[in-house]
C-alpha cells in the first residue's frame, strides 16, 4: 500500500471541494415542488408564438392552466409541453405528392 503525503493547505481544499460536492447532490435530491419551471406571459407568447389577445383567450377557454399573484400572471413550462402534446400531428405518408411536377 501506497502512502501519500499531502500539505495542511491542500488537504483543507480538498475537503472544501468534497463539502461543495455534498451540497449540490443534497440540493439535487430535494427537488421541491417549486423546481418546476414558471414562465410568465412574455415568455409564453415567445415559445407559442401567439398574441397577447390569443393568450388570454386560452386563459378564459382553459386550455392554459395559469396562476396569478397580484396582477402578475405564471405559467408553468409543463404545461405548456403539455399544449404540444396534446396539439401534435404525426406526420403521414401519402401516395400524392404536393407540389410535385413530373
Amino acid at each position: 500500500m501506497d502512502v501519500k503525503i499531502i500539505h495542511n493547505e491542500e488537504f483543507k481544499l480538498l475537503l472544501i471541494k468534497i463539502e461543495n460536492l455534498e451540497q449540490k447532490i443534497d440540493k439535487l435530491s430535494k427537488k421541491a415542488p417549486l423546481d418546476e419551471t414558471w414562465l410568465d406571459i412574455n415568455e409564453v407568447l415567445k415559445i407559442l408564438n401567439i398574441s397577447k389577445r390569443t393568450l388570454q383567450t386560452y386563459r378564459d377557454t382553459g386550455v392554459l392552466a395559469f396562476s396569478q399573484h397580484g396582477t402578475k400572471i405564471y405559467f408553468r413550462a409543463s404545461d405548456i409541453q403539455k399544449y404540444f402534446e396534446e396539439n401534435y400531428k404525426p406526420a403521414f405518408k401519402s401516395d400524392k405528392t404536393v407540389g410535385y411536377v413530373k
